[in-house]
């Protein structure tokens, strides 16, 4: 029978033969037959009655061989290659000398070997037996006059061979002799190397090795039973049966490799089935994998691959360094060559360890960076506000806990700017929070308003931020356990309040959080701030348990450890871009006067777009700098540290002065002080100041701010 069907796309299909299948009564006479739909006209190669099925099917191997299938695997491997040889041809040709005298010696001994084999045959030890026998029947029979002439004739031969083969022997050895002599130079080389290589290997002994071996100064070697060994020991294998030699043991199967990549050796492997073990034990196993390959577990990257790149949850990406990947001279921003820059754009952050370029996206997200002190966090934090200092339609509220010189370039153009975490800073940092919120909930309002045809997606987008003037906005503190510590319990509860706040809602009004902490623990950046962070960046830790902190719980299991970052691994940290992605990073490296000038250059985009707002347009060290008028450094950190305060008693100004710069103003007292602000023109209007109903010995901040040039204060007071 026949049937039409319908083609998805429209008319009709050829019509396909289908073999009757019987019904239930006809079944218990006729065999089954199995319904197969033919295609008139076509033979598929892979149908079950086709007799050329096999003998048509392609292979599914790949044609090249693992180390050849890209241009960048075999300049790997040609590369490695040569230095190998380069390496062995120094390594040998260094102890020539030494091989020489070795050969000699072995030729000595050969030569030796030689005559003593050759001794019978010179000697004519076979007539000498003749002669043996023959002189023995002689002694027995002396009257036998036939056997006495058989011995002489014995005699006489034995005498014979001997003088002609000891005769050609001296001749040849002289011939030779004569000949080395009266050669050419290069004939004789040959000649003595010709006589003396085949006497030198007669003269080797079976542990005779003429050549030293020399191990290539790598520090991993990596092969497949190298790679089967160590997950065996780290208890991801089951071991073989007893007296077998592993014969029987499961083993990975490698889809790539081992091969030679860059600086280290890759490998790619499925775990075996029926072992109960996945891609993330493996993971987890990094450290005593590390041991059994004979490296630090620094130089084992590992990661899973996934099914969008043809993985499966048994299948592993192993890369393993020569060495430490992660030392070595810092790789300069490309941020600090850039005229201007686009914070919609993945901002250039770091290297991997394969010196893959790692760009972080910041919109729509929220940054948390953790770590331990003088490791590079605040210098990574801040590539993060240099990309945002090249758009003009960036704006910054910056707020660090510390109070030091890490962020005071930021003057020059942050709308706000907390520095340190006295009262007057925190109070500062809760105004700065609350208009935050107030300028969040007017961008909703707006967002809400405007037509799905501009506004698609309920968020800010380029077009919008210039056509409604809304800037993305950068909120950046660094140092956040010091306020926090510094805070009262209602305020400290109502700041965390504004900050998760800021963290949840604000991506869609075009905020980017940018937070900071030495000690992330739960008392100085509590749990439900830093869970609701997108990004995270962790510089060494301790333990794991700190990691996790910073990277988020489990992320250490994952593989994602902090920990196992060192003293030496400054700029270099753990980055956790979602749920299951990760990558050890060394940061770009920017350093303080680098960012300076990109601050600088980011006041005069401002200026040029009319971007200029806040604290930036009205700060008179700034003016100064951008102007080109050299302040005195006693004026300008004085303002700097009195941005907050109308007043400050010189007990707290020079403090904060030694917090801000402890060697230059380490060992002030009040009357330097005093002679360091009079040289740079400050006059005081009183040398008392009333603050919190206390008088006491101080300087206001009018009578600094009236030394600086009055040009400067008219144009930007």
């Amino acid at each position: 029978m026949t049937e039409i069907l319908a083609d998805p796309v429209g008319g009709t299909r050829p019509p396909l033969t289908l073999v009757k299948t019987p019904t239930a009564p006809e079944a218990a006479s006729e065999p089954a037959v199995v319904e197969t739909p033919v295609e008139p006209g076509v033979e598929a190669v892979d149908r079950v009655d086709n007799p050329l099925a096999d003998w048509l099917s392609v292979p599914d191997a790949p044609v090249l061989p693992v180390w050849a299938r890209s241009a960048a695997s075999i300049k790997a491997n040609t590369a490695a290659f040569v230095r190998l040889t380069w390496w062995q041809a120094r390594y040998h040709g260094v102890r020539t000398p030494k091989y020489l005298v070795k050969t000699l010696l072995l030729a000595a001994r050969g030569f030796f070997r030689a005559t003593v084999g050759l001794w019978p045959t010179l000697s004519a030890q076979d007539h000498t037996a003749t002669v043996k026998a023959l002189r023995a029947q002689s002694r027995a029979k002396p009257e036998d006059v036939e056997l006495a002439t058989r011995l002489q004739m014995a005699h006489a031969a034995r005498t014979r061979t001997r003088r002609w083969r000891f005769g050609a022997a001296a001749v040849g050895v002289a011939a030779a002799t004569i000949g080395i002599a009266l050669a050419d130079p290069l004939l004789q080389t040959g000649m003595a190397g010709a006589i003396v290589t085949p006497l030198a290997y007669l003269g080797r002994g079976k542990e005779t090795h003429l050549l030293d071996q020399g191990a290539p100064p790598l520090r991993v070697d990596m092969s497949a039973q190298q790679l089967n060994d160590a997950l065996r020991a780290a208890g991801l294998l089951k071991s073989g049966r007893a007296n077998e030699d592993e014969k029987d043991a499961p083993r990975v199967s490698c889809s790539m490799g081992p091969v030679r990549d860059g600086r280290g050796w890759a490998v790619i492997f499925d775990l075996p089935r029926g072992g109960g073990k996945t891609a993330s034990d493996v993971l987890a196993k990094r450290e005593v994998i590390a041991q059994e390959l004979g490296v630090d577990e620094i130089q084992v990257i590992m990661s899973r691959v996934r099914a969008a790149k043809g993985g499966n949850a048994g299948r592993v990406s192993m890369w393993v360094a020569d060495d430490d990947p992660y030392l070595g001279t810092p790789n300069p921003s490309p941020l600090a060559s850039l005229e201007q820059f686009s914070v919609w754009e993945p901002i250039p952050f770091g290297q991997d360890a394969r010196g893959n370029r790692i760009e972080v996206p910041v919109m729509w997200q929220s940054m948390f960076f953790g770590g331990l002190p003088r490791r590079g966090k605040t210098f990574t934090q801040r590539l993060m506000t240099a990309a945002g200092l090249l758009d003009a339609y960036v704006r910054h509220y910056v707020a660090d806990g510390k109070g030091g010189a890490d962020w005071m370039p930021m003057r020059a153009v942050a709308h706000r700017l907390v520095m340190g975490a006295e009262d007057d800073a925190v109070e500062a940092l809760k105004a700065m929070l609350a208009e935050l919120l107030v300028e969040m909930e007017r961008r909703f309002a707006i967002l809400r308003e405007l037509p799905t045809s501009i506004c698609p997606e309920g968020k800010l987008t380029p077009e919008i931020v210039k056509a409604k003037n809304l800037p993305v906005i950068f909120v950046t503190i660094d140092e956040l356990q010091e306020y926090f510590t510094a805070m009262e319990k209602d305020d400290r509860e109502q700041v965390i309040n504004d900050l998760c706040r800021i963290a949840r809602r604000g991506p869609a009004a075009g905020f980017v959080s940018n937070f900071a902490s030495q000690r992330p623990d739960a008392d100085s950046v509590p749990t439900k701030l830093r869970e609701i962070i997108t990004l995270r960046y962790s510089t060494q830790v301790v333990d794991r348990a700190s990691s996790d902190m910073v990277l988020g719980k489990g992320k250490a299991a994952q593989g994602a450890d902090a920990s196992v970052l060192s003293e030496e691994h400054k700029g270099v940290g753990v980055l956790v871009t979602g749920p299951a992605s990760y990558v050890t990073v060394r940061a770009d490296y920017l350093d303080g006067p680098g960012f300076a000038a990109l601050c600088q250059k980011g006041r005069v985009l401002r200026q040029a777009a009319d971007q200029l707002t806040g604290d930036a347009a009205g700060d008179v060290t700034a003016a100064a700098d951008a102007s080109g008028v050299k302040l005195p450094p006693i004026l300008s950190d004085a303002l700097e540290v009195m941005r907050h305060s109308p007043r400050m008693f010189t007990t707290d100004l020079i403090a904060a002065l030694v917090n801000l710069d402890e060697d230059v103003y380490g060992d002030f007292n009040a009357e330097r002080l005093a002679s360091e602000l009079e040289a740079a023109g400050v006059k005081r209007t009183s040398k008392q100041v009333k603050i919190s109903g206390t008088n006491a010995a101080g300087y206001q901040r009018r009578d600094i701010e009236a030394a600086v040039p009055a040009e400067i204060l008219l144009a930007h007071g």
